[in-house]
């Protein structure tokens, strides 16, 4: 029987590839789905290949194939940077390393709770964006305001869904925060956030604050997954009645 390129036997004998995962003793069965999951994944085969610290990576790829925020000379700062895979597509779109040349060079300044292995090209300051003084701190590491605020930071799951993502609604709520206080005239905000109907009172102050405001599921985002990506284009100012609720 004639063989495919990977060594497979095509036709009707031809193998199932998929990696499954024994249950280990002490594992969970949840563990084992998860690690099967990973092991199957594409876009965790692809982030090895491609040397991203993980698939996340992907999401921001495609997101700003779509809208184009990336661009060479930008300024950005992804909050909860950690482990780095948009640190590591931010510098590479915004030309941080200087590595296109006739290009402007960009920025890319990373903040989280812990500490994250060096990201050549970006800064990485370990800074809880919550503190007092957090946005004054990044401008003064910026040498001014940022044209680009990225977030993917996910609160701790508590296994009740309804918990969580309110959770994820109100640390999204808190980036776009500490965006109107950084980003530059014209700026773009990008954070994820879970469906589930909280979001309307953020969708609202997005929309007052910047010219469009769009909700996408990256192709790199799990099907079974409710995460989607706010992206929220040319930052106009906040009115003073920022608050949440009218």
């Amino acid at each position: 029987m004639a063989k495919t390129p990977s060594g497979t036997t095509s036709g009707r004998g031809q193998r199932d590839l998929k990696v499954r995962v024994k249950t280990a003793k002490g594992r969970k069965l949840s563990s084992t789905l998860w690690l099967e999951r990973q092991l199957n994944d594409p876009y965790v085969q692809r982030a090895k290949k491609e040397g991203y610290r993980g698939r996340a990576a992907f999401k921001i790829l495609e997101l700003d194939d779509k809208f184009r925020f990336l661009v060479p000379g930008a300024r950005v700062v992804d909050l909860g940077c950690a482990p780095g895979g948009w640190c590591q597509v931010a510098v590479e779109r915004v030309n941080a390393l200087g590595q296109k040349p006739g290009k402007r060079v960009g920025r890319v300044l990373g903040i989280d709770l812990q500490e994250v292995e060096p990201i050549a090209g970006a800064e990485i300051h370990q800074l809880d964006f919550l503190s007092e003084g957090a946005d004054a701190q990044v401008k003064t590491w910026l040498g001014g305001r940022a044209d680009v605020i990225l977030s993917d930071m996910a609160a701790a799951a508590s296994g009740h869904k309804g918990t969580d993502h309110l959770r994820i609604i109100a640390l999204c709520e808190a980036a776009a925060e500490f965006a109107f206080d950084v980003l530059e005239e014209g700026g773009t905000f990008v954070a994820k956030v879970l469906a589930g109907g909280a979001e309307n009172e953020l969708q609202t102050l997005l929309k007052r604050a910047f010219t469009k405001v769009a909700n996408v599921k990256p192709p790199a985002s799990r099907s079974d997954s409710s995460e989607k990506f706010v992206v929220a284009t040319g930052f106009r100012g906040v009115p003073d009645d920022r608050g949440l609720t009218d």
